[in-house]
């Protein structure tokens, strides 16, 4: 779900970015994690970004964050706890739904979200930026408590869907999906795992757009992006709701959070079920696109901001985009065994010119685990180094 950081531009989730995600924090710094990706690297950065609500019920501009909450980023500056205006939910409320918690490979990073369940035998529906980059996913299931291991099936980040599947579960109940039409002034509520705590709540609103237009901003490990056709509510959704139920009155899933805006008034946003499902078929299918991601995605395992002029090579030009900077190299991917450190800048990735983090995600959004791909860098002495390596497969997402 999102979360409400008022003095942030995203509505209250730390940040972490992804190639085209949602906050907006200074994109020159914004930490991107090209640890796994689909159709390409992942990226751990912000999430929150900047809301534009166009073809929404209103022409104001709103700041919205699609919150997944990474533990790793509170007290930093912009960040403020979640204070959710909902209550406990209900029996009803939480079957089918589930508690997550993933391990990021860096820096001891952790973040909790939400899932919905789809299968008895254990597939589940969620946020894609809710497992983005993770080494471990952990899903507990709200109506038992049992906690299973769970893999990623497939994902769409440009969609921020992902699909995954509990290992050994059997005889689980499912959500509830609605199939009839959803019109603006429908009474709904938000469910999900608010504020990362472990216990599902409520928020109420009001549906006051099919339509919604929001840009996110990069946070950990995800990045910017723009999502369309959002369905926008007046329900105080907060850190860790992403990937729960938005249910209509009849307690039927119409959506899945997805981000809120931020301010004195919060508004929530969600994905409409049945294009998320949609989605899930495609991956049930086998059939991969250049934004469906079947099975793992190719790691290259580093850590990445944008370099600019400050931070890039002796001799680069002020203020102007130089490469990507390597904050930090996962042990025993493709990136450490050629010597990438952090401060090594890169520059170049299969021939092509890398001027941001979100240029290394994109060029490998056209490549498998297994794949062979020239890197060149500047190190930290100001030497040009290349290296030809083998993408490594994303541990989970």
């Amino acid at each position: 779900m999102i979360t409400s950081e008022q003095s942030s531009d995203r509505g209250g989730c730390p940040a972490w970015v992804q190639p085209d995600r949602r906050r907006s924090i200074s994109h020159t710094l914004a930490r991107s994690t090209l640890i796994a990706g689909v159709a390409g690297a992942a990226f751990l950065s912000p999430i929150a970004g900047s809301v534009a609500l166009a073809e929404a019920s209103t022409n104001n501009a709103v700041s919205g964050v699609a919150a997944d909450w990474r533990q790793p980023w509170e007290g930093r500056a912009g960040y403020s706890a979640a204070s959710p205006v909902s209550s406990t939910a209900t029996a009803a409320q939480s079957k089918g739904v589930v508690l997550i918690n993933t391990v990021l490979p860096y820096d001891d990073a952790s973040g909790a979200g939400t899932g919905m369940v789809l299968t008895a035998s254990g597939q589940v529906l969620t946020s894609y930026h809710v497992v983005e980059g993770a080494s471990t996913i952990k899903v507990t299931i709200a109506e038992t408590a049992k906690t299973y291991r769970a893999t990623v099936v497939g994902s769409d980040q440009t969609a921020d869907v992902a699909l995954l599947q509990l290992q050994g579960a059997g005889g689980l109940t499912t959500i509830k999906i609605d199939n009839d039409t959803t019109s603006v002034g429908d009474k709904v509520t938000a469910v999900g795992n608010a504020g990362g705590t472990g216990t599902l709540a409520a928020a109420k609103g009001t549906i006051v757009s099919l339509r919604a237009s929001i840009t996110t901003a990069a946070e950990g490990p995800v990045a910017s992006e723009r999502l369309t056709g959002m369905i926008e509510t007046t329900a105080d959704v907060v850190s860790g709701d992403s990937g729960g139920p938005l249910y209509d009155a009849d307690g039927e899933a119409v959506g899945i959070d997805t981000a809120a805006s931020s301010g004195a008034e919060i508004n929530g946003y969600a994905t409409p079920i049945q294009r998320a499902l949609s989605i899930v078929q495609q991956i049930r299918s086998g059939k991969q696109s250049s934004t469906v991601q079947v099975g793992p995605a190719p790691l290259l395992g580093v850590e990445l901001s944008d370099a600019s002029s400050e931070f890039g090579y002796p001799g680069a030009a002020l203020e102007e985009p130089s490469g990507a900077m390597v904050e930090d190299v996962v042990s025993g991917t493709a990136a450490a065994q050629v010597g990438l450190e952090a401060g090594d800048e890169i520059t170049a990735l299969g021939g092509h010119t890398v001027t941001s983090a979100e240029d290394v995600s994109a060029l490998l959004a056209d490549h498998d685990p297994g794949d062979q791909i020239k890197i060149v860098w500047i190190d930290q002495t100001g030497s040009q180094q290349a290296a030809t390596v083998t993408l490594g497969a994303s541990p989970v997402a």
